[in-house]
């Protein structure tokens, strides 16, 4: 992908550039791990103990408290994947190696979710045989590329993103419906199959109004786009692309919404509205929205939409 800078109408191509060393580009996502990832930094460098002899390049833990771990090379490298690979196995088997670098982080007890581990790994480019290594595997690791421009720009993609096919029972099941709603509907059923959290558990006592507006609900953030990942947690679902937009919460006569979005850049505050970015809640976002009938939803889905545009779709 070539990239342009326009000044005063004419376009001059950018160069691309390169880390000098690998702890340069591990200390500058360190350093912005919230705003490149949406994750909370907790170590560097983390050793996995005399036994295994390792150390993880970067601990953290994200915004839904699953544990994080990201490795990095400054060159194309099976060993990424290999050693991303290792940690996951070595996270899996010390839980409380884990919980205690959580405490000592934060000074408090976090709840981590266990029920997702992500393995991030970060590199400038990979080899098919990597991208077919992955794929064949199977294991929660996502493949992440960069590139560094002479300008100081830095650009990150998702080359691979953590997947699994759907049976041709689901196949059939979607083949009727618009195509964006095929590949959303089948990563739902997914999640609703592997997730430790399920889907039903959010909507089995809701009533039969309740039930529809979740429906209609789910189904428009969905449509927004079609790598849309629905999650079920303990407490809500979550809906993210890159990050987390949108946490759904049920209740019997209620769905409220907690979206990315900041109250204080809102023109007209909703009524079905309120900032509650200093007043505890479940779901990471800081703007609550309840909604309680179909013109609830219908008055509000810009909201649902201006916090995809906000995370950068």
């Amino acid at each position: 992908m070539a990239i342009f800078e326009i000044d005063k109408g004419k376009a001059k191509r950018v160069r691309l550039s390169e880390f000098k060393l690998e702890k340069d580009l591990q200390r500058l996502v360190e350093e912005n791990i919230e705003t490149i990832f949406n994750c909370r930094f907790i170590a560097t460098e983390f050793s996995t103990g005399n036994i295994h002899s390792g150390r993880i390049d970067s601990l953290a833990i994200s915004e839904d408290n699953n544990p994080v771990i990201i490795e990095y090379k400054k060159v194309a490298s099976s060993d990424l994947i290999n050693q991303s690979l290792y940690y996951l196995h070595w996270i899996r088997d010390h839980k409380g190696d884990f919980q205690v670098a959580v405490n000592r982080k934060f000074g408090k007890e976090i709840e981590v979710d266990w029920s997702d581990i992500r393995v991030i790994c970060l590199a400038p480019e990979y080899k098919k045989y990597d991208l077919h290594a992955v794929q064949v595997m199977g294991a929660n690791i996502e493949l992440w590329q960069y590139k560094i421009y002479e300008n100081g720009i830095l650009s990150i993609d998702e080359v691979y993103k953590r997947t699994s096919s759907s049976n041709h029972q689901e196949t059939e099941e979607y083949s009727e419906k618009n195509p964006i709603m095929v590949e959303a509907g089948k990563k739902a059923a997914l999640t609703r199959k592997t997730a430790t959290y399920t889907l039903e558990q959010h909507f089995e006592n809701l009533d039969d109004n309740i039930l529809e507006l979740f429906n209609a609900t789910r189904d428009y953030i969905i449509s927004l786009d079609s790598t849309i990942e629905e999650t079920p947690k303990k407490n809500y679902v979550a809906y993210k692309t890159s990050q987390n937009f949108v946490c759904m919460q049920t209740y019997r006569k209620k769905i409220t919404l907690y979206l990315k979005l900041n109250a204080d850049e809102i023109e007209t505050m909703p009524k079905q509205g309120r900032d509650v970015k200093n007043i505890g809640h479940f779901g990471t976002g800081d703007f609550e929205l309840t909604i309680k009938d179909l013109k609830d939803l219908e008055e509000t889905k810009y909201l649902i939409n201006e916090a995809y545009k906000n995370i950068g779709g």
